[in-house]
């Protein structure tokens, strides 16, 4: 009977494995649901409780219940809602576009670092500088040089999810092991086999990691773009509110531009748990 049970164990393997990564990857977005649920609270008791202890006039400081009030109950709420939705569909937009471009030009320039160091001798510079120097600062300039339209969003946008996104795939790609290098190289695999075969899937982790970063950084950028370039979107209308006097408008741009980061660096994160539960080092591991 022993024997018999010895010979079935290792059959059984191979159907549990699958039961195992199906567990953890749905353990995995538990958890991820479960910290946007946090987080949701502490913003929410944070905010009431600041504008308590700071005792903020209630002209200028606005709470849930003011801002679900101009949203939601409100006789005019409809409006409201068309009004801000329609802004926040803009600058989702802007942020698409600068979130593409940025992580495009990351993985771009990282693969280029990691194939060759006089490489990175040339971009880490130039992308460090594009980091360092204030984008009001470079505004004026890349409105001069590619107008106000998509190009100045792509650019703004993408110059702020650009710098960490680089820099945490680079450390990705480097992360590879050199005994799995070494393997490809000697069955005649060059620099970019290397990288395709091997530094790429290593650094699935970091890729990720670098999406997770970009996502709130694409919607800020985008934010800083239409308030100083295409004049639309919800950094337009925030500024535009804030000189009308518009507070509880204010208020909800705010709350609403705040709500769709979360949401999609919570898609991110659990895009980033599916894929690394099935793909990754851990996968398999319950």
């Amino acid at each position: 009977m022993s024997t018999a049970l010895a010979l079935d164990s290792p059959g059984r393997a191979p159907d549990d494995a699958p039961r195992g990564r199906t567990h953890l990857a749905w353990r995995r977005v538990g958890r991820v649901l479960l910290d946007a649920l946090v987080t949701t609270v502490v913003v929410l008791v944070t905010w009431t409780t600041l504008l308590a202890l700071l005792d903020v006039s209630p002209y200028v400081g606005k709470g849930p219940g003011e801002v679900w009030e101009y949203l939601v109950t409100d006789a005019d709420a409809g409006e409201h809602r068309t009004e801000v939705l329609a802004l926040l569909g803009q600058t989702l937009t802007d942020a698409s576009i600068g979130f593409v471009t940025g992580m495009l030009a990351a993985l771009v320039l990282a693969a280029a670092i990691v194939l060759s160091r006089s490489a990175e001798g040339a971009i880490m510079p130039v992308a460090m500088l594009f980091r360092s120097v204030p984008l009001i600062a470079l505004a004026p300039v890349i409105v001069l040089l590619v107008g106000r339209g998509v190009a100045s969003v792509a650019v703004m946008s993408g110059i702020v999810v650009l710098f960490p996104a680089l820099v945490t795939i680079v450390l990705g790609l480097r992360s590879a092991s050199p005994q799995m290098r070494d393997v490809v190289t000697v069955l005649g695999g060059g620099p970019r086999t290397v990288l395709r075969l091997v530094q790429l899937p290593a650094a699935l982790p970091a890729v990720f990691a670098a999406v997770r970063i970009s996502v709130p950084g694409a919607m800020t950028g985008a934010l800083i773009a239409e308030w100083l370039a295409t004049g639309g979107g919800i950094g337009y209308g925030v500024v535009s509110a804030v000189g009308r006097a518009q507070n509880t408008k204010v208020w909800a741009l705010v709350v609403v531009v705040t709500l769709a980061s979360l949401v999609l660096y919570t898609i991110a994160q659990l895009l980033e748990q599916w894929v690394l539960a099935r793909f990754g080092p851990a996968a398999g591991r319950a």
